[in-house]
C-alpha cells in the first residue's frame, strides 16, 4: 500500500544530502511528509546520518560508483534501488545527479511510483565539450539512457534555462514535463553577509573539484599572470581531486603550490572561513548547472568573476556585481582580476549587490518553493 505522505530522495553522494538539499528536508518535514533519503557509502558518514536522522529524515544505503560505467556496479545499484523503492512505496521520489536520475527514474517506473521527478544539476563531464571519441561515447550512452530515464519522469527540474532548452532539442525530455529553478538555492543565514577585512592584499578564492572543466587550468594562467606583475595578490585554491577523466593530474598541482602561484587549502568541509578571507571569488567553469559555490560566495558578499556559460551567466550582471569572461581565455580571466588590483574600491560596491541578488534571486526558501510548485507537491499534499 502506498504511503501517502512519502518522499525519497535519491543522491549519488551522501555528504550532498546536507549541503545541498538539507533545506529541502527540512521543508518537507515541515510540511507533515515522511522523508526517506538514499545514497551510497551512508553507514561509514556517521555524522551525516546523525544529521539526516536528526531533521527527520530514515536512511537507506546503495552501492553506487558515482564516476565511470561499470555495467556490473550500475545493474547492482539498479536493483537496490528497486528494493528500496518497493519497500518505501514513496508518492514522490526525487533523484538529482546523474545516476540517480537515470536509475531512480527507471527503478520508479517498474514500481508504479505516483510521482518520479528528475532534478538535471549539470551535465557534467560528457557535455561540456563534444571531441574525442572517449567523450562522444560517452555522450551518447547518457542520452540514451536519459531518454529513457526522464519518458518515466512526471517533472523534470533544471538549474537553467539553456540545459532544460537543449535537453527538449535533443528530445530528451518532452517540453511540457520541463521546469526551471534557480539552482539549488542557497542558505541565506548560514551564508550571512561579510564585509571584505582588508583590500591590501587582493585576495582571489577558486573552489571546485579539481576538473581542467572547471578552468582550473585558466585560473593558474591568469594567476602566473597577475603574479609576476604585482606583489599584492594571492589565488587561493578550495578543492580534491577525485576519478573524473578530466581532473588535474597531482603532479600539476604540487608545481603549482611550489611555484608560489597558488595556495592550496585542499577539500574543505565548511568552506565559509575561505570565503570570509577572500575578496574576490572566481569560477572559470566551462558549464553547470548552477554552481553552488558562487551562490555562496554572493551570500556572503563577493564580487564574482565567472563565465559566459550556461548555468554561470545567470549569476552576474556584469559590471554590477562582478565580470563574466568567455570560457577558456585566461587572458580575459586575467584582465578581470586585474580590475580590482587596480580599482580595490570596486570590491565593497559589487560584494554589497551580489548579497543584494543572492536575497532577490538564490534564497533557498524560495528555490523550495518554486520546486514544490513544479511537482504539485501542496496539492498532492491535500488530495491524497
Amino acid at each position: 500500500m502506498l504511503s501517502d505522505n512519502s518522499v525519497l530522495i535519491i543522491a549519488s553522494y551522501a555528504k550532498s544530502l546536507i549541503k545541498f538539499r538539507g533545506d529541502l528536508i527540512n521543508a518537507l518535514v515541515k510540511r507533515g511528509y515522511s522523508v526517506h533519503v538514499c545514497a551510497p557509502e551512508l553507514v561509514s558518514e556517521s555524522e551525516t546520518v546523525n544529521e539526516l536522522v536528526s531533521r527527520g529524515a530514515t536512511i537507506h544505503e546503495v552501492s553506487m560508483n558515482r564516476s565511470g560505467l561499470n555495467p556490473i556496479v550500475d545493474v547492482k545499484t539498479f536493483f537496490q534501488l528497486l528494493r528500496v523503492i518497493s519497500s518505501v512505496k514513496p508518492v514522490y521520489v526525487i533523484a538529482y545527479t546523474i545516476k540517480p536520475v537515470i536509475y531512480g527514474m527507471l527503478s520508479s517506473a517498474l514500481c508504479k511510483v505516483k510521482v518520479p521527478v528528475a532534478l538535471i544539476t549539470g551535465l557534467g563531464y560528457a557535455f561540456t565539450e563534444n571531441k574525442g571519441i572517449k567523450r562522444s561515447s560517452v555522450q551518447w550512452l547518457l542520452k540514451v539512457l536519459y531518454r529513457l530515464a526522464l519518458y518515466n519522469a512526471k517533472v523534470v527540474i533544471f538549474q537553467n534555462k539553456d540545459d532544460c532548452a537543449l535537453f527538449c532539442k535533443l528530445a530528451l525530455v518532452e517540453p511540457k514535463k520541463a521546469g526551471v529553478v534557480n539552482g539549488s538555492g542557497v542558505n541565506l543565514s548560514e551564508y550571512s553577509y561579510t564585509p571584505v577585512k582588508d583590500t591590501k592584499c587582493i585576495k582571489f578564492l577558486l573552489i571546485a573539484r579539481l576538473l581542467k572543466d572547471k578552468g582550473i587550468l585558466e585560473y593558474v594562467a591568469a594567476a602566473r599572470v597577475l603574479r609576476a606583475k604585482y606583489t599584492n595578490v594571492e589565488f587561493g585554491l578550495v578543492g580534491w581531486i577525485d576519478s573524473n577523466p578530466a581532473s588535474i593530474a597531482r603532479a600539476a598541482l604540487d608545481e603549482w603550490v611550489h611555484d608560489d602561484i597558488v595556495k592550496y587549502y585542499g577539500h574543505l568541509e565548511d568552506v565559509r572561513p575561505a570565503l570570509i578571507d577572500s575578496c574576490v571569488y572566481v569560477l572559470p567553469s566551462y558549464r553547470e548547472g548552477t554552481p553552488r559555490t558562487v551562490l555562496e560566495a554572493m551570500s556572503i558578499g563577493r564580487p564574482i568573476i565567472t563565465t559566459d556559460v550556461p548555468g554561470c551567466r545567470e549569476t552576474v550582471i556584469n559590471g554590477k556585481n562582478g565580470y563574466l569572461v568567455p570560457a577558456k581565455s585566461s587572458d580575459a580571466l586575467a584582465n578581470a582580476m586585474e580590475r580590482f588590483v587596480l580599482h580595490p574600491e570596486l570590491i565593497p560596491v559589487m560584494s554589497l549587490e551580489s548579497r543584494k541578488f543572492a536575497e532577490e534571486k538564490y534564497d533557498v526558501a524560495r528555490v523550495n518553493e518554486e520546486m514544490f510548485k513544479l511537482i504539485n507537491l501542496s496539492s498532492y499534499e491535500k488530495n491524497i
